[in-house]
């Protein structure tokens, strides 16, 4: 299902020395959708500017941005500094969250059912196949677990979710990464495709024996039956924004050449192993400096003003260190003329 939030300003026009701002527009991930939506309509009661977003996955972000149809692109998969350098593309982490694995089984609460990532990677390998099975059992001595067959739902389009998902089955399970890799789109061993976050949830929520995987905003959204996890410790952790905050803590992305980051399988007695960032892509050179302008003041209204909105959905806030770093490369982009569009001053 195709998401699309439009912020309108009837009359209104917002001006930057003089020159008329147009509407903004991106597509992409729908990992980040539920908080770029809040932010959105936060920003249009302060400054009129008109937005548009469209969830169509990451795959469909990068796809539209390259082809220049449309302001910015949305990705939960960084892409690698030679491939932004091939297209002019900048890259920028704008929030971080988790990918939690959701289960439908009757009886079964949110948080109690417990997995590892090796059981994960077998269940989606289509080696582990009953709820029953002794591999799961065995985690979960308390739990009536039913004789049932385990129905595995996955993306069907290409998907940064996938992919961060994707990265942390490679890194516990060697046949993952033996067998079926690491990216956006996947020959996936067994199960059902959904479209977007919302297309997974959906058929989940509707299908008994059902697992899928999804952003925790949407398993929040939608009152989905979220698992508990072993972490790269051992520890079995619960998705929330404490256990995204604790896999984020030690990310360097200083040192991280295009803020080319994965969070995934992060050391941390808390930390929860399936967390990522989500990031924005956009031309160094832009045709449109104005626009281009707008859409930064977006991002960096978001940054400043947005945490609280973000943690409310548990998500993670990038640290202020980190947009510090951003700005300076904001600072880089330039207009036709070849002077900077963004400067310390520009932000609302």
């Amino acid at each position: 299902m195709l998401k699309k939030f439009l912020i309108a300003a009837a009359a209104a026009t917002l001006l930057w020395s003089g020159a008329e701002a147009a509407e903004i527009s991106g597509a992409g991930a729908t990992f980040p959708y539920p908080i770029y939506a809040k932010w959105a309509e936060a920003f249009k009661a302060k400054s009129n500017i008109a937005m548009n977003y469209q969830s169509i996955g990451s795959g469909g972000g990068i796809k539209q941005i390259k082809s220049k149809t449309v302001d910015f692109g949305a990705s939960d998969m960084p892409l690698k500094v030679e491939e932004l350098n091939e297209a002019g593309l900048v890259q920028f982490p704008m929030v971080m969250g988790g990918v939690v694995p959701v289960v439908n089984i009757k009886e079964i609460k949110p948080g109690e059912l417990k997995l590892t990532g090796t059981i994960l990677a077998s269940i989606y390998l289509g080696k582990v196949t009953k709820w029953n099975d002794p591999a799961i059992a065995s985690l979960n001595p308390g739990l009536k677990l039913p004789s049932q067959a385990i129905a595995v739902v996955h993306r069907s389009d290409g998907s940064g979710t996938t992919f961060i998902f994707a990265d942390y089955l490679a890194k516990v399970s060697p046949e993952w990464k033996g067998k079926v890799g690491v990216n956006t789109s996947l020959e996936w061993p067994t199960g059902l495709g959904g479209k977007g976050n919302e297309g997974v949830a959906a058929i989940a929520s509707r299908t008994d024996g059902a697992i899928g995987y999804v952003e925790y905003a949407y398993a929040k959204q939608n009152k989905m039956t979220f698992t508990q996890l072993a972490n790269r410790g051992g520890q079995m952790v619960a998705p929330n924004s404490d256990s995204f905050q604790s896999a984020a803590a030690n990310a360097d992305w200083a040192n991280a050449p295009g803020y080319n980051l994965l969070l995934t399988d992060q050391p941390g007695k808390q930390s929860w192993p399936i967390t990522g960032a989500t990031f924005i892509l956009m031309y160094k050179n832009q045709a449109k400096p104005e626009t281009a302008k707008a859409a930064l003041q977006f991002f960096d209204w978001s940054y400043k003003n947005g945490g609280k909105m973000a943690e409310d959905l548990d998500y993670v806030p990038m640290p202020a260190k980190v947009i510090q770093l951003v700005e300076e490369t904001w600072k880089k982009m330039t207009g036709p003329d070849g002077k900077p569009i963004w400067t310390s001053s520009a932000g609302m």
